[in-house]
């Protein structure tokens, strides 16, 4: 078995499909007059979809659940991640607290590289220690998906009734925990199945490694949005060419410009 070709293409294979991150949280003029015209099943559905194209939401997920072999344990952990994120999504959102969503989603990059390091062993091999409590690290990091699922949903036109913007929060977080249940059931389904397989002990490093990668390649995308976004006239390349990545990568078709008055 050649491990070297097989990390070479987990490491292509998370790179072709980061992409998609860039995409996962633009809120369109699309959605922004559905809310306007439509309740609260509005906002419930929003949320859903928020989640399901959520990459790196997905991604932490799966890692976390990667190695949870007991229901009993995907609950718990999955349940604490829930809590920690509404936590945020709700009070950020009704306080109006918000950041540069790139630099958030950069953290949020971090911490699908922190569970794939831990799912891999990497304190014990690299720092000769036990993992931190992976309870709280979940807890933690639910609280920081939540502060970036505020600043999406702040993007959104919320009223200025404190009762109806908090119906409007609580229906986008009951769409994003819909969402999350839908992406886990195939998530822990088919980990199940594969876990009983002899290729599970073979490949879950492998696995872990592309997961990885995914998180180092959200983390640099990020970054380069926030430069964009902060430095537009800082890069030090030909603008045709810069421009010709951007297309590539779809980049403009995510931008927000209802951030530039923020």
């Amino acid at each position: 078995m050649n491990f070297s070709r097989l990390r070479s293409a987990a490491v292509w294979l998370s790179l072709a499909l980061a992409p998609l991150a860039v995409l996962a949280h633009g809120i369109s003029d699309a959605d922004r007059q559905r809310m306007l015209d439509g309740g609260y099943l509005q906002y419930v559905g929003l949320g859903a979809s928020h989640m399901l194209t959520g990459y790196d939401h997905l991604l932490f997920l799966f890692g976390v659940v990667f190695f949870l072999a007991s229901f009993k344990d995907v609950v718990k952990f999955v349940t604490v991640f829930t809590l920690g994120h509404s936590i945020t999504l709700v009070f950020a959102t009704m306080l109006q607290i918000t950041w540069n969503y790139y630099l958030i989603d950069a953290i949020i990059a971090i911490s699908v590289m922190y569970k794939a390091f831990d799912n891999n062993g990497g304190f014990q091999k690299h720092f000769q220690m036990a993992s931190p409590n992976l309870l709280w690290m979940v807890f933690g990091f639910g609280l920081l998906h939540g502060f970036g699922l505020s600043t999406r949903l702040q993007q959104l036109p919320l009223g200025d009734d404190p009762a109806a913007m908090l119906g409007r929060i609580l229906s986008f977080n009951v769409g994003v925990e819909l969402g999350q249940i839908a992406a886990l059931v195939v998530m822990v389904g088919l980990l199940a199945l594969w876990r009983h397989r002899p290729s599970f002990q073979r490949f879950s490093h492998l696995a872990n490694l592309a997961l990885f990668y995914a998180g180092v390649y959200l983390l640099f995308t990020q970054l380069h949005g926030y430069q964009h976004d902060t430095a537009p006239d800082s890069f030090r390349f030909p603008a045709a060419e810069h421009r010709h990545t951007h297309e590539d990568m779809g980049v403009d078709d995510t931008r927000d410009t209802s951030r530039d008055g923020l």
